[in-house]
């Protein structure tokens, strides 16, 4: 049991995995800080310090904070946003994609050329 326990986290794709899911971690940490210390203040500059986290409702003992949710949905389009900013910075970086070579007539096809040949 222990040698399949071995060869499972041996296996490449578990300790790629486990390393995505670090650096996702620190990334998160990185977008974040960016969006909350850098965009979100920048935005109020521009809405005159709109705020919607402080709106909320309440219906008997219940307080529904939906202010809440609209900076988390703020947030999460400007986090989606500087991540597709920063994919195309890398794919950018990273140069034009190799296109693959075409690839040649098929087996078939060939086959055929060959019938067609030696009837001649």
């Amino acid at each position: 049991m222990i040698s399949e326990f071995k060869d499972f986290i041996a296996k490449g794709n578990v300790m790629d995995m486990a390393v995505g899911i670090i650096i996702g971690a620190a990334f998160t940490a990185i977008v974040g800080s960016l969006v909350d210390d850098l965009i979100n203040p920048l935005i109020g500059l521009f809405m005159g310090g709109v705020d919607f986290s402080g709106l909320s409702a309440s219906v008997g003992d219940a307080v529904f904070t939906y202010g809440n949710f609209i900076m988390a949905i703020i947030n999460f389009l400007i986090i989606a946003f500087v991540v597709f900013m920063l994919v195309k910075m890398v794919n950018k970086a990273k140069g034009p994609a190799e296109e693959e070579a075409p690839a040649g007539p098929s087996q078939e096809d060939l086959l055929t050329d060959i019938l067609a040949a030696l009837k001649k």
